[in-house]
């Protein structure tokens, strides 16, 4: 099974997302990196943000950013299973 990807700015740290950070690399079920900056400047200067699995999950206050991750983590599982049904299904 593959985890899923969780990603982190240095930069956007200020916002207290280096505790949701610690919170995920704590379980062995999730792939946590921190980078020095992941390239979405504005989404990081105004509010707590992370990318899951390549989509940015960005909410307005840092207590949010762990449960909408993990709802991220969730409705992608969800996606996935939909589209490769769809694609099982085709002749």
């Amino acid at each position: 099974m593959i985890k899923p990807m969780i990603e982190f700015c240095a930069s956007n740290m200020h916002h207290g997302t280096d505790e949701v950070m610690r919170r995920f690399e704590e379980d062995d079920d999730f792939e946590v990196n921190e980078y020095g900056c992941l390239g979405n400047c504005g989404e990081c200067y105004l509010k707590p943000y992370a990318l899951v699995d390549g989509t940015i999950v960005a909410v307005d206050d840092v207590l949010e950013l762990y449960e909408a991750v993990l709802a991220s983590i969730k409705q992608q599982k969800a996606d996935q299973e939909a589209l490769d049904k769809l694609l099982d299904d085709l002749p």
